[in-house]
């Protein structure tokens, strides 16, 4: 029986600074993109919960990787912002090795979900983490977050765009447009996001029929 996972039991389970202290996982989804694009957002509209990854104003402020629990040992995980100039290179060298190393290692990791402003789309930072990904074959599902500072019909031609463009550099890269603000494309999310998460577990034995009460 396959197991769905419901984001909305996610809960924090642990920050780590380095691959050593990645905590055991049979599975999880990852959601990386440029500072600012509205990762944290995602998470929180999709996990119904406000406050459950820190969201700011001021690009960069991320620094771990952070962990949340949607069911025994399966995650979501918030992997730094990049490509913010005002964080000091100190800061954004090392974790430009530890993001590049999880993203290309991680065995449990099943798929990426890569959050671009819809307003500036397959940046070359995004196309650098796209290319460095590739390798593992996994999937990338592409949110276009801040659909609604766009009208429907300059979306759409956006959406049409990015989903041509990565369907020519890969056949496991997909797109959707999505908005926080106005809530739009959550249940499209979602059902990518629980089709990687989704563990096959041992079919619960039929007690009834065997005579237990």
């Amino acid at each position: 029986m396959t197991a769905k996972p419901v984001l909305n039991r996610a809960q924090f389970h642990t920050s780590v600074a380095q691959l050593r202290d990645l905590p055991y996982s049979r599975a999880e989804v990852a959601f990386a993109g440029r500072s600012n694009a509205g990762k944290s957002s995602a998470l929180n509209l999709l996990t119904r919960k406000n406050r459950l990854a820190y969201t700011s104003k001021t690009p960069g402020r991320t620094q771990l990787i952070n962990f949340f629990e949607v069911d025994a040992d399966t995650y979501l995980v918030d992997l730094p912002g990049y490509g913010y100039a005002k964080v000091p290179l100190a800061t954004r060298a090392p974790w430009g090795r530890v993001l590049g190393e999880y993203l290309r290692t991680r065995d449990q990791l099943a798929g990426l979900a890569l959050v671009m402003d819809v307003r500036h789309p397959l940046t070359e930072l995004d196309w650098g983490l796209l290319e460095w990904f590739r390798p593992t074959g996994k999937p990338v599902h592409v949110l276009l977050t801040k659909a609604d500072k766009l009208s429907r019909s300059a979306a759409l031609q956006t959406l049409r765009v990015v989903r041509n463009t990565l369907a020519a550099a890969s056949s496991n890269w997909t797109a959707q447009l999505f908005s926080s603000l106005k809530q739009t494309g959550v249940d499209d999310a979602e059902a990518a996001l629980r089709s990687w998460l989704a563990t096959d577990q041992p079919e619960e034995p039929d007690l009834e029929g065997l005579g237990v009460p």
